[in-house]
C-alpha cells in the first residue's frame, strides 16, 4: 500500500509563497501590455528623498551634516527634472530640516503612484581617505561591509515612535533582519539596477567622482517603496576634501547633475521599449 506523505507547515508556507509569486508575475506582465499588444508605460511621477532630517542629523563631518547636505542636492535635483522634463511631476519626501520616517517616506511615493523613488545620503567612514560614490538597491549581500552600511541607515528607526510595531518586528541591529523582505520589490530589481548603473556612470564619466559601484542590501525604505528604488551615496563626510566638495554649490550642482542625467536617460530607454 503507497503511503501518503501530507505537507508539513513550512512545506505548506513554500507552496504559498512559490504561488503567490506566480501570480504577482502574471499580473505584472498582464498589465505591462494594453488589448493591441503595445505598452503605454511612461515616468511620470519621481519622488526624491533627501535622507534623515530633523532630529536625526544622519552622519557627520567636520563642517556639515547629512541631512543638511543630502537636502540641498535633492532640491537642485528636482529642479533640474521640473525645468528640464516636461511632463513629470517631481515629489520631494521632505523640502526642509524635518524627520519623516522611513515607511512615511516610501509611503509618500506609494500613495501617489510613483513611478521612481530617489533617495539622497551621504557616507562616513573611519578612515578619512575613502572617498567615492555609490548606489544602492533592494538586495541580499553577504559582505560585511555592505551590512554595516544597511544597519546605520536603517538605525533611524530607532528615533521613530511604536517602532517595533510599525515595522513589524523588525531590529535594525540584528544581521539576521537584513534580509530580502519582500517578493514585491524584487519585481523591480531590474530597472532599479538599471538607473543605479545610469547614476555610477554618470558620476564616474560625466563628474569625475570615484565610481565605487552597484552595490545591493536589506534597506528598509527601498523595500517599502513598491517601484523602481535607488538610495544614492554621493560622497564621504569622513573624508576632509570630499566634504567641502560636497558642501560647495557647484560641487552638489555637479551632483545633482549627474543624477538628473541618469534619470533622463533611464526615462528614455524605459519609455523607447512601449
Amino acid at each position: 500500500m503507497r503511503k501518503v506523505i501530507g505537507l508539513g507547515i513550512n512545506n505548506r508556507n513554500i507552496v504559498k509563497n512559490i504561488v503567490l509569486l506566480i501570480c504577482f508575475s502574471l499580473l505584472i506582465l498582464t498589465v505591462s501590455f494594453n488589448p493591441a499588444g503595445v505598452s503605454v508605460y511612461k515616468v511620470k511621477k519621481v519622488v526624491i528623498d533627501a535622507g534623515h532630517g530633523g532630529k536625526d542629523p544622519g552622519t557627520s563631518g567636520r563642517i556639515s551634516k547629512e541631512k543638511d547636505v543630502a537636502l540641498a542636492i535633492a532640491l537642485k535635483l528636482g529642479k533640474l527634472i521640473e525645468d528640464n522634463i516636461a511632463g513629470v511631476e517631481v515629489i520631494y519626501t521632505r523640502t526642509g530640516d524635518t524627520f519623516p520616517g522611513l515607511v512615511d517616506r516610501a509611503d509618500i511615493a506609494n500613495k501617489n503612484g510613483a513611478d521612481l523613488f530617489i533617495s539622497i545620503h551621504c557616507n562616513a567612514v573611519g578612515n578619512h581617505s575613502v572617498e567615492g560614490t555609490e548606489t544602492w538597491v533592494m538586495g541580499l549581500n553577504r559582505s560585511k561591509d555592505n551590512l554595516e552600511v544597511a544597519k546605520r541607515e536603517n538605525a533611524v528607526i530607532l528615533l521613530e515612535e511604536d517602532y517595533e510595531e510599525k515595522y513589524e518586528g523588525f531590529d535594525p541591529k540584528s544581521p539576521e533582519s537584513h534580509i530580502l523582505f519582500s517578493l514585491v520589490q524584487n519585481a523591480y530589481l531590474g530597472n532599479s539596477l538599471k538607473l543605479a548603473q545610469n547614476i555610477q556612470d554618470q558620476f564616474e564619466k560625466r563628474v569625475g567622482r570615484h565610481n565605487r559601484g552597484v552595490k545591493q542590501e536589506g534597506f528598509v525604505v527601498l523595500h517599502k517603496s513598491s517601484m523602481p528604488a535607488v538610495l544614492v551615496e554621493v560622497g564621504f563626510l569622513s573624508n576632509p576634501k570630499e566634504e567641502k566638495y560636497l558642501n560647495d554649490n557647484l560641487g552638489q550642482t555637479y551632483i545633482a547633475s549627474g543624477i538628473f542625467r541618469a534619470f533622463r536617460d533611464y526615462k528614455e530607454e524605459i519609455e523607447s521599449m512601449n
